[in-house]
């Protein structure tokens, strides 16, 4: 039950690159990092998500996704905290079963894009396309927890 993953910003033309796609709306009924614990609406699938605090990197922490219901979903965004994300996710090949999510915000986040790849491991090795740009993993300001808070429209 743990997430291995690398975020990067998006600099360039991913679009061309896409498989599939999805809308996702979330909210959090905890930002807390040690415990952070989700909503998530994808397309029409409900998923209830919490997630620990990361090591030193960033870039492995404990991750645990459960499906629930739509209506389960929708009852318990009602109750979530303040500030709901919404994206589209793109999806997007990388090399030996690994894919890229790229997420392209809206509403006070619009304007951000950022990829993230899952990893086996730490030190998986994968191609790294043109379109992408800087890395930012375990930068907090970018964890979509944080992106509710201190959304992308009020950085400078």
């Amino acid at each position: 039950m743990q997430e291995i993953e690398r975020k990067f910003l998006v600099k360039g033309n991913f679009k061309k690159d896409v498989i599939r796609q999805e809308k996702i709306v979330q909210g959090f009924l905890s930002t807390v990092p040690e415990r952070t614990v989700r909503i998530r609406i994808k397309d029409d699938k409900g998923f209830l998500t919490i997630k620990g605090i990361g090591n030193t990197s960033g870039t492995t922490r404990f991750e645990f996704e459960k499906e629930i219901s739509l209506s389960e979903a929708n009852s318990l965004l009602e109750i979530c905290e303040e500030g709901v994300i919404n994206k589209t996710r793109y999806i997007i090949n990388a090399n030996d079963n690994l894919f890229f999510e790229v997420d392209e915000f809206y509403g006070d986040n619009k304007g951000l894009i950022v990829a993230e790849i899952e990893l086996p491991t730490e030190d998986t090795i994968f191609d790294k396309p043109n379109w992408l740009g800087k890395e930012v993993t375990g930068k907090k300001r970018y964890y979509n927890s944080e992106l509710k808070n201190n959304p992308f429209k009020n950085w400078k």
